[in-house]
């Protein structure tokens, strides 16, 4: 449902896209952003709630302010099939700041229980 509304906003605001396109040159491979803790978290597992997620905890090692920090999830079977991915992200991360993030699965029940690994990808813009 979310997914519905942000794509009618961005049909009635021309050149919204495009901002996303051109900025995502920026972004890059993070030199001092280090993945403290991560684990995946299941609540209430065998039951049509089932939930999914991966919290961890994001750390600016370099000198200098991070404008904007991403993490990546991707989420896969037992047989390592992708079954989806999930961006979080903070603005303005400071030299020796730490971040916790959380982010879930987008599935709950049976598709949540699918879920048997995750790889995490930080990203990085000045």
């Amino acid at each position: 449902m979310k997914r519905r509304a942000f794509l009618a906003v961005a049909v009635l605001t021309p050149g919204c896209l495009d901002y996303f396109e051109e900025n995502g040159e920026d972004l890059r491979e993070p030199e001092n952003l280090v993945i403290v803790y991560d684990e995946l978290v299941r609540d209430d597992p065998g039951t049509e709630d089932e939930r999914v997620y991966v919290w961890g905890v994001v750390r600016n090692e370099g000198e200098r302010e991070l404008s904007y920090v991403e993490i990546r999830a991707t989420f896969l079977d037992e047989e390592g099939e992708e079954l989806d991915t999930v961006i979080e992200n903070v603005e303005d991360v400071t030299s020796g700041e730490e971040w916790e993030f959380e982010i879930e699965f987008p599935d709950f029940g049976e598709r949540a229980a699918e879920v048997a690994e995750y790889e995490l990808e930080p990203a990085t813009s000045v």
